[in-house]
């Protein structure tokens, strides 16, 4: 979870007893991220798949997380793993520092604008040129009780997909378009776009969107122009 806003406090109470249950489909990740890649797990609460990317055979994998409870919960479930709690950006890493990163759920549970853009940007410095971003999130969903949710909340948030749960969280569900256009925005192409259903953490199901994304290479320096005399 990820986010410097008020809604922080539920995922340093009751959101860090929850089950997360977004899947990773390993058969995906391996045709774009080979074993040897440095990946982020961006978001990754308590490590769930952190240790799956580690169980996968992938050696170089650390998880980041702004929830200090979810850390401390992930570092007493999977104490080999490398799991950082950091509270905003930079993070504590270099320009291209990691070959592919996750951002899974992560998104959903960040109602606001400005720090959805500022998450995929950071990404966008972390990920070098050729690397790759695997996004799984939730698109705005068609059922009567989502659709009455994200009327309800409209005006409070200012934005449609956005709601409140009745144990205090804050969520975001998000047309298609602004996923691709948030990774857009943060240099990346998206490569692989694929549909299903998973698992809620109010144990409902929901449709999700996964993406593949590449770090496109930066332009060339705009030439010279001619010397004026």
């Amino acid at each position: 979870m990820t986010s410097s806003q008020g809604f922080l406090g539920f995922w340093e109470t009751t959101g860090s007893a929850k089950t997360f249950t977004h899947p990773l489909d390993p058969a995906l990740l391996d045709v774009y991220v080979p074993r040897g890649a440095r990946v982020l797990d961006y978001g990754c609460g308590y490590g769930r798949l952190t240790a799956e990317l580690a169980g996968l055979g992938y050696g170089a994998v650390r998880g980041v997380d702004v929830s200090a409870a979810l850390i401390a919960r992930g570092r007493r479930e999977h104490p080999g793993l490398e799991l950082l709690h950091c509270a905003g950006f930079p993070l504590p890493f270099g320009d291209g520092a990691f070959d592919a990163a996750l951002l899974f759920a992560v998104l959903t549970c960040v109602p606001g604008d400005a720090d959805q853009t500022a998450i995929v940007a950071e990404l966008g410095r972390l990920v070098r040129p050729g690397g790759v971003v695997y996004l799984s999130d939730v698109p705005l969903q068609d059922d009567a009780l989502n659709r009455e949710r994200y009327a309800r909340f409209a005006d409070r948030y200012g934005t449609y997909g956005v709601f409140e749960t009745p144990d205090g969280g804050v969520f975001r569900h998000h047309p298609p378009e602004r996923l691709r256009g948030l990774l857009g925005e943060a240099g990346f192409a998206v490569r692989k776009e694929r549909a299903g259903v998973v698992g809620t953490l109010d144990g409902r199901t929901a449709e999700r969107l996964q993406l593949i994304a590449v770090r496109e290479p930066a332009g060339p320096e705009p030439s010279p122009g001619p010397a004026s005399g």
